[in-house]
């Protein structure tokens, strides 16, 4: 008689693999808590690989090190705060002037629109009209005041960056194996200068916008002219969607000149924008940048989701440095004919 064993299955999870799971967690763990620090060193790299060259200039002219980095900080600072002190008043100003007109045109169109759409885009207080657009530009306020913080913090650490740059490079380049430090010191001189002509050329083509659009609504005689080019130009920080979405309270403030200034408001700003992006940004870029607007899109969506307007500023010059990691570290692992495709689709692009 054959005796009845029962059969039990076992599995056996290797305590590497056990090891790996914990690690994987931990780091998430690890993010939640610490991204916003990760974020702060990561404006601070960004604001002194920016100016690095202007320092390097210093230098190069018999500057100490600390006392190029300040000057080249400090001169920086100085621009900003003068351009405050100088436009404060007016700025302050419109920006009263606008928030009240702004107001009543919104509560103008939406007693025009009829009463099927007018209830289906019922704000939730009732009776209160400024509670349609109040919550987005909360946000948006409350996004933008934590990217100015990150950037004043930022500002100082990379002061020290500045100083001790090739200090700090030489500690983490320790970190890497001797066959490999060739490979890390090409990537970081690769992400060097695509983070410098993104930088730079962001600064060129918001400086650009501003002047555009500055030019137009004064043209125009539209109402807080100042005010809209300064957002115009702050916006075009963010590619593709900046500029349109500033165009928004432009049209708004120039439909209280007329309907007809309202429209060359909005064909010039979509002109501009068309011409930026097919002649002003690639003559600024170069072919030190090469993203589709579709790329742009996304990095923009994903920064702004994990950390509001901050994240997506610093998330094109992140997504730009991908294909130097891709042609430097994962050539092997995609393939010699996918790095060579990748290419070329960059140079159409470009």
């Amino acid at each position: 008689m054959a005796d009845t064993q029962s059969r039990r299955t076992a599995i056996e999870i290797p305590w590497r693999t056990i090891f790996k799971l914990l690690a994987a967690a931990a780091l998430v763990w690890l993010w939640f808590q610490l991204y916003q620090v990760v974020l702060l060193v990561v404006v601070a790299g960004l604001l002194a690989v920016t100016l690095n060259p202007a320092v390097r200039r210093l230098v190069q002219h018999g500057w100490p090190q600390w006392l190029a980095a300040l000057a080249v900080s400090v001169g920086l600072l100085s621009i900003v705060a003068g351009f405050l002190v100088i436009t404060w008043s007016s700025l302050s100003e419109q920006a009263r002037f606008a928030t009240q007109n702004i107001s009543g045109i919104e509560q103008d169109i939406v007693a025009r629109l009829p009463a099927w759409l007018r209830n289906s885009v019922k704000p939730p207080a009732s009776g209160d009209v400024t509670s349609y657009l109040a919550p987005f530009a909360i946000r948006i306020a409350q996004s933008t005041l934590s990217a100015i913080a990150y950037g004043l913090l930022g500002f100082v650490l990379m002061l020290y960056l500045l100083i001790e740059g090739r200090e700090t490079r030489d500690w983490l380049l320790a970190f890497v194996s001797a066959a490999n430090r060739p490979k890390a010191e090409h990537t970081i001189d690769e992400c060097e200068r695509v983070i410098f002509a993104y930088a730079t050329g962001n600064a060129l083509t918001s400086l650009f916008a501003f002047g555009v659009a500055l030019s137009v609504l004064l043209a125009l005689k539209v109402p807080a002219a100042l005010l809209l080019a300064v957002i115009a130009g702050l916006a075009d920080f963010v590619p593709v969607v900046g500029f349109i979405v500033s165009a928004v309270p432009a049209i708004l403030l120039a439909s209280i000149v007329s309907p007809t200034t309202a429209l060359l408001v909005a064909i010039a700003y979509v002109s501009y924008h068309a011409l930026e992006n097919y002649f002003v940004g690639p003559w600024v870029y170069g072919d030190q940048l090469k993203l589709s607007n579709v790329a742009i899109l996304l990095a923009f969506a994903i920064g702004a989701e994990v950390a509001g307007v901050i994240g997506a500023l610093i998330a094109l010059p992140v997504a730009a440095i991908y294909p130097t990691v891709e042609r430097i570290w994962l050539r092997e692992q995609v393939g010699e004919k996918t790095v060579r495709e990748h290419r070329e689709i960059a140079r159409k692009v470009g």
